[in-house]
């Protein structure tokens, strides 16, 4: 079976109340994300939404992590949430200077998540998308005049790597078939966010990868997901991953559906609270283990330590 590379992890993995639940009793804060690294092959960065890191701090995340471990880092909030994807010429450039590229071949996918309010608007979103560096060296070359307006830059990479973007959209006017348009002209990925209601859900395969976030299955960032919407979303990453995009009652534009051909697929959990998101990390892990194995050569989690 011709398929897409699956990958399923956390959004952050910080959180003291995973001690115990996810990280055994006594582990050592600053050794957390070796244990991640060791159950499952991707999380995803959030504390760059807050803040821009030091390139110091990337490179211990990458020495902290096995070769096939990838991060995904997500977009500064003073871009999409202070700017408003307006004039950020510079603010781009300081955040591709900050560190991101201090993962060199561990650097996954760059997620932008928008404001709830912010409208589907082609004149000011487009231009944005097309800003994007879409390799490593263009991110560099992008990052280099503001090196200086940061704290230890990284603004050189050893070679050119594509660097894939993601946009998570909240508000329902982007349930617009010329958003599937747009981002596919744009080759960006819209993110397929699962928010227990709290905002609409898309899941139009717009671009490679497939790009998922799941806040929470009854209620936003504090729920978990039951045995019956694992299995679900575990269907839905297997037909992904293989190529397959039905519509739904989700899909924007189920007359135009995306070519039936094998797309790579990121699963973040950002149900962080009572430990929700490792559980339900490592539950649709052990779902997907036949895909997994297919593209990793062998299960991320052994049998049966999912939970749901």
């Amino acid at each position: 079976m011709d398929a897409g590379r699956v990958r399923i992890g956390m959004s952050g993995w910080t959180y003291d109340s995973w001690q115990g639940p996810f990280y055994p009793d006594g582990l050592a804060k600053r050794r957390r994300l070796e244990h991640l690294a060791t159950r499952l092959d991707a999380a995803e960065v959030n504390g760059t939404f807050y803040s821009l890191q030091r390139a110091s701090t990337f490179r211990g995340w990458a020495g902290a992590t096995g070769e096939d471990f990838r991060f995904a880092v997500k977009g500064s909030r003073y871009i999409t949430h202070m700017k408003r994807l307006r004039d950020v010429e510079q603010a781009l450039g300081r955040f591709l200077a900050s560190g991101p590229l201090a993962l060199g071949e561990k650097l996954g996918p760059v997620l932008w998540q928008l404001p709830p309010a912010m409208r589907w608007d082609a004149e000011l979103v487009v231009p944005f998308l097309e800003r994007l560096p879409r390799g490593t060296v263009a991110a560099a070359e992008a990052a280099r005049p503001y090196a200086e307006l940061v704290r230890d830059p990284c603004v050189e990479v050893d070679t050119d790597r594509p660097l894939r973007h993601a946009l998570e959209a909240r508000h329902p006017s982007w349930r617009d078939p010329a958003v599937v348009r747009a981002l596919r002209e744009q080759d960006v990925s819209l993110v397929v966010s699962d928010g227990a209601g709290a905002f609409p859900r898309f899941d139009d395969v717009t671009a490679d990868p497939v790009y998922v976030r799941l806040h929470g299955d009854t209620e936003l960032y504090r729920s978990g997901y039951s045995a019956t919407a694992l299995d679900g979303w575990a269907d839905r990453v297997r037909a992904w991953a293989t190529g397959e995009s039905s519509a739904t009652a989700d899909t924007i534009a189920p007359g135009d559906r995306a070519p039936a051909l094998p797309r790579d697929v990121w699963v973040f959990f950002d149900n962080d609270g009572d430990a929700h998101a490792p559980r339900d990390a490592l539950a649709l892990a052990d779902r997907c283990r036949d895909m997994m194995r297919a593209t990793r050569g062998g299960p991320v989690v052994p049998p049966g330590e999912g939970s749901g």
